[in-house]
């Protein structure tokens, strides 16, 4: 008997879900959520309500039964460090997400919503997987630099079926973002700490939430932004040259942890659709390997398959 599952994948500007039966997909949907709507939360759990009525909407619309379902796969959040893989959802895992054991990420909302690697490790693994079985290699022989480009951004190295390094892609490392700050000048962020001016949740949402994009040219979607630069917006050509040489040079570093040795760069995410920022990227890092472009991300197929594997036996539930 075919299992049948909804996936939910709660970004920071997106909960993405698919209804999959056993591998195959019925149907997917991204529903964006702009700045002003996401605005409405002081917190990350204050928009389960919001972002539940949204998917509920969604699938009374398709006249999907949700009693058909099987299992309901939900995104892992920023929980203590602990092994990959499909957990049940136990009420230490559901306190520590509400809690942000290691942070305030839309993705808590993934055990949440169904009731620390800090980087996009489910769609950096999937695409390097699926990189790999697609040159009939084993992904544990490769080296590769991974580059997730969506409403944060991270860069993994990928040594051998491992990642062994990664820019942190919530709250201070690397390039910015949509809508985060990434790396900013230590003495300028103490100083604005230390000022009076902020309370400690405003600096924060200076850094995610409102930083990156938000802050610069006050939009989260690099939609938006393209159309600014082609309507002669110079500020956000600047911006956006801004974040291509970020990225780049996030990649340089991590094929440095890899010792120059890279069998491939991938670059995936939402922002990967974007031609202008690929070929931005492949100007400055293709002599270091060549490029794939997988647009968007694996996330939904991932999570579904780590269910099936559980609902058919294939492995046991791990416990939180």
């Amino acid at each position: 008997m075919a299992i049948k599952s909804l996936i939910i994948n709660p970004g920071s500007t997106s909960t993405k879900i698919g209804v999959f039966e056993d591998e195959t997909l019925l149907f997917e949907e991204t529903l964006r959520h702009s700045t002003e709507e996401i605005a409405q939360y002081a917190s990350i759990v204050d928009q389960k309500d919001f972002r539940k009525q949204i998917i509920l909407d969604l699938l009374k619309s398709k006249d999907f039964d949700i009693n058909s379902l099987q299992v309901v796969v939900g995104r892992g959040g920023m929980l203590k460090p602990i092994p990959g893989g499909t957990y049940a959802v136990s009420d230490d895992l559901l306190e520590d997400l509400k809690v942000g054991k290691q942070g305030q990420h839309a993705s808590n909302l993934g055990g949440i919503l169904p009731s620390t690697s800090v980087f996009h490790a489910l769609n950096q693994k999937a695409v390097a997987k699926r990189f790999a079985k697609e040159q009939g290699r084993a992904y544990n022989t490769l080296n590769l630099v991974v580059v997730h480009m969506g409403g944060g951004v991270s860069v993994g190295a990928h040594e051998q079926g491992r990642v062994i390094d990664v820019f942190n892609a919530l709250d201070g490392d690397g390039a910015f973002s949509p809508e985060r700050a990434g790396a900013v000048p230590s003495g300028a962020l103490i100083k604005m700490c230390f000022s009076g001016e902020y309370t400690e949740k405003e600096v924060y949402k200076k850094i995610v939430g409102n930083g990156g994009f938000n802050a610069y040219v006050g939009t989260n979607d690099m939609r938006d932004v393209e159309k600014m630069v082609n309507e002669g917006d110079k500020n956000a050509e600047e911006v956006r040259e801004a974040f291509i040489m970020q990225v780049a040079k996030n990649i340089g570093s991590m094929s440095c942890v890899l010792k120059g040795k890279v069998d491939q760069i991938i670059i995936t995410g939402g922002i990967a659709y974007d031609k202008v920022v690929v070929s931005g990227l492949k100007d400055r890092v293709g002599f270091i390997a060549p490029i794939t472009v997988y647009p968007g991300e694996d996330e939904l197929l991932a999570l579904a398959q780590g269910a099936l594997r559980v609902m058919n036996g294939e492995e046991e539930a791990m416990t939180y």
